[in-house]
């Protein structure tokens, strides 16, 4: 039988680290890019066997700068606040529109993101500034793994890649 004891020592709380991108200005440029690539890809007509499609430096472009992205990519580390802080927290920012939605859909994400970013630490004025700056798919990444340490159900998380690498070395044995 179980001893709690041992059971609230063990415990930790839940985490998960999240990485942002914060060099919006490299995605456009990406994106830019794409257009380009799709642009001569449709229109070019080699002349001679010596050219070169235009689209090889493009897409040269589009793979450095896809790196560069990958090194802008900063992790944040959040942490479970536990039940009491959280409570508190969702009663500190009620809905407009309780029919509709839970909390305030403004302003809990970003106390709830400052309360359990753990690195780097925030507080919400710094949550705020950020947000004003990374786009609404970066900021539901954040806001997705701070819902995820309050409210996700699964004890172990499962990962896919893993099992089909770990299945592909083994050869299917556990």
């Amino acid at each position: 039988m179980p001893d709690i004891k041992k059971i609230l020592k063990d415990a930790r709380p839940r985490e998960r680290t999240v990485k942002v991108c914060i060099a919006g200005d490299l995605a456009g440029e990406i994106e830019r890019l794409e257009d380009e690539l799709r642009e001569v890809s449709e229109d070019w007509q080699p002349t001679s066997i010596a050219d070169s499609h235009p689209g090889r430096a493009i897409s040269q472009r589009i793979a450095e700068l896809r790196e560069q992205i990958r090194g802008s990519e900063v992790p944040f580390l959040l942490r479970y606040i536990g039940d009491e802080a959280y409570s508190s927290l969702l009663a500190a920012h009620p809905s407009q529109n309780p029919r509709e939605e839970a909390f305030d859909s403004v302003t809990f994400p970003r106390a709830l993101i400052a309360a359990c970013t753990v690195d780097p630490a925030m507080n919400e004025d710094e949550v705020k500034a950020l947000f004003e700056i990374l786009n609404q798919g970066e900021i539901k990444k954040l806001f997705d793994a701070a819902w995820d340490v309050h409210n996700a159900s699964g004890l172990v998380p499962f990962s896919l890649a893993a099992s089909a690498l770990l299945a592909g070395v083994t050869g299917g044995e556990k």
